[in-house]
C-alpha cells in the first residue's frame, strides 16, 4: 500500500469505481465514456474549469484512436492530471524530508488559514517532523484572537519538544510575530512557525494585519517571510477553494498544506486548486497522530489516486 494510501482511500474509491463503470466491456472511447469520465472528475471537487481542461485534453488525444484498453485510457488520465500537479520545477523525491531551504537560517514560515481547517495542529506536527530531523524549531503564538488557539500550540510544543514565543490574548499579533523571529535567531533556532489568525470575514482587516506582520518579520530578518503557507480543509470541497482565493488575494501564498484527506472522499481538490492557483502542495494531513501529517509527492498521489490495490485492502 502506497504512502498516501490512507489518505486518497476514500477519493481513490469514489474515482476509481466511476471510472471503472464508465469503461467497463468498452473498447471505443465514445462521447459518453468521456461524460462519465468527467462526472467522475467533478464527484471529487476538482472543480468544473479543471475537469473540463482533463476531458478536453483527452479528447484531442484519443480523437488519433478511438479504440484503446482500459489500461491506456486511465494512463493518459494519470498523465493529465500529474500534468496539472507539475507546477513548480522541484520534485520530491525524500518524502521524509521537509522540502525547506534550510540554508537560510531561521527559515520564517506564516502559517495562514480559516478557522477549523487544522491550522494549529498542521503547525505542532510540523514541528514535530523537524525536530525528528534535528532541526531546532520556534512556534510564533500570533493568533491572539482566541485563547483556544494558543493553549493548543503550547500543548503541540510540548508535544514537539520545541520552543514557542506567546502573549497574552488580545495582544497585537504582529509584536508576537516580532518576538517569534527574534527568539530565533538569538536562540540560532532553523526554523520559525508562526500561527495567524484565520479571519476572512473582513477582507481588508485581515490584508492590513498580515503586511504588519510581514513587515515586523523583516525588521529581524530582511528577506523573511520565506514561505506563507496556507492550510485548507480538503472535506470542505469547493469552499477550499474560495478560502484560497481570498488568501491569495490578501497575501502572496507560496505554498499548500491540505488537511483531513483520510476523511474525504474529495481529494480532488488537490489537483484543482493547483491548477488554478498555480501553488505547489508541500503537505497532505491524513489523520489525528503527530506523524499524520506527510510530504507531498505528486507521483505518489496520483498512484494512489488509480490504485485497485489500494480499494480492496
Amino acid at each position: 500500500m502506497g504512502l498516501f494510501s490512507k489518505g486518497v482511500k476514500k477519493t481513490n474509491e469514489n474515482f476509481f469505481q466511476r471510472l471503472s463503470r464508465a469503461v467497463v466491456g468498452k473498447s471505443r472511447v465514445s462521447d459518453d465514456v468521456l461524460d462519465a469520465i468527467e462526472e467522475a472528475l467533478i464527484s471529487t471537487d476538482m472543480g468544473v474549469d479543471t475537469t473540463l481542461k482533463i476531458i478536453d485534453n483527452l479528447e484531442e488525444r484519443v480523437d488519433r484512436d478511438k479504440y484503446m484498453s482500459m489500461d491506456e485510457l486511465t494512463g493518459m488520465l494519470r498523465d493529465e492530471i500529474a500534468k496539472l500537479l507539475n507546477v513548480s520545477e522541484e520534485e520530491t523525491v525524500d518524502t521524509k524530508v521537509i522540502p525547506f531551504d534550510f540554508t537560510k537560517k531561521p527559515y520564517v514560515v506564516l502559517v495562514v488559514g480559516v478557522n477549523g481547517v487544522g491550522k494549529t495542529t498542521t503547525i505542532g506536527k510540523l514541528a514535530a517532523h523537524l525536530r525528528a530531523q534535528g532541526k531546532k524549531v520556534v512556534i510564533g503564538a500570533a493568533d491572539t484572537f482566541r485563547a483556544a488557539a494558543v493553549d493548543q500550540l503550547v500543548i503541540w510544543a510540548e508535544r514537539a519538544g520545541v520552543d514557542i514565543v506567546k502573549q497574552g490574548m488580545g495582544s497585537d499579533p504582529a509584536s508576537v510575530a516580532f518576538d517569534s523571529v527574534k527568539s530565533a535567531v538569538a536562540k540560532d533556532a532553523d526554523v520559525v512557525l508562526i500561527d495567524t489568525a484565520g479571519r476572512l470575514h473582513n477582507r481588508v482587516d485581515l490584508m492590513n494585519e498580515l503586511t504588519k506582520i510581514r513587515n515586523v518579520i523583516r525588521k529581524v530578518v530582511p528577506d523573511g517571510p520565506h514561505e506563507v503557507l496556507l492550510v485548507v480543509d480538503a472535506s470542505t470541497g469547493q469552499n477550499a477553494f474560495m478560502q484560497a482565493t481570498e488568501f491569495s488575494k490578501a497575501t502572496d501564498v507560496t505554498a499548500l498544506a491540505v488537511t483531513k484527506l483520510d476523511g474525504s472522499a474529495k481529494g480532488g481538490v488537490v489537483v484543482g486548486i493547483v491548477d488554478r492557483f498555480k501553488i505547489p502542495i508541500k503537505f497532505i494531513g491524513i489523520g489525528e497522530g503527530i506523524d499524520d501529517l506527510k510530504v507531498f509527492s505528486k507521483r505518489e498521489f496520483v498512484d494512489s489516486l488509480f490504485s485497485q490495490e489500494d480499494i480492496d485492502k
